[in-house]
């Protein structure tokens, strides 16, 4: 977007669950606690130099594939775009369809699993601008999410 006006007003176009002029990153920078995930920046840095108080982004989870088992001090809204999902929320797990909109508290335990057969996950995920970093679970805490076996049976890490 060099020589735009990166606050003014405009229209991202998709086309195949990908937007014009947005750079697909990797999810996180490394690690084995996620598996097949993407995404892109669509309104906030680094997609551009706008400042609002939030970031809208686009996640993509292949097929099987899921993301990390985490929580943090702010919450976020995730609203699913298409495939399945099954959604770890502290002590269950929601079975959540496009359009569904989950609403994820502060220092809730979550994890997003595609379950869509050969459909990629693609889901929205509004976020503070500024927040705090993701923490992962530690043994106790491994210990009291596993106590609910639907937990248990779900959660990678």
């Amino acid at each position: 977007m060099t020589g735009e006006d990166h606050d003014a007003s405009r229209v991202l176009r998709e086309q195949g669950y990908r937007w014009e002029g947005i750079e697909e990153e990797a999810y996180k920078a490394e690690g084995t606690h996620f598996s097949g995930a993407r995404r892109q920046t669509l309104v906030g840095r680094p997609s551009g130099q706008e400042a609002p108080a939030f970031e809208t982004r686009y996640f993509e989870v292949e097929p099987g594939g899921y993301t990390t088992l985490e929580r943090h001090e702010h919450t976020h809204v995730v609203i699913v775009v298409r495939g399945r999902a099954e959604v770890v929320l502290d002590n269950r797990v929601e079975v959540v369809t496009p359009l569904d909109c989950v609403y994820i508290a502060p220092r809730a335990w979550h994890q997003i699993h595609a379950t869509g057969g050969d459909e990629p996950l693609g889901f929205l995920c509004i976020v503070d601008r500024d927040r705090d970093r993701p923490q992962r679970p530690d043994g106790d805490d491994l210990a009291g999410l596993c106590a609910e076996p639907a937990v248990a049976r779900r959660i990678r890490t």
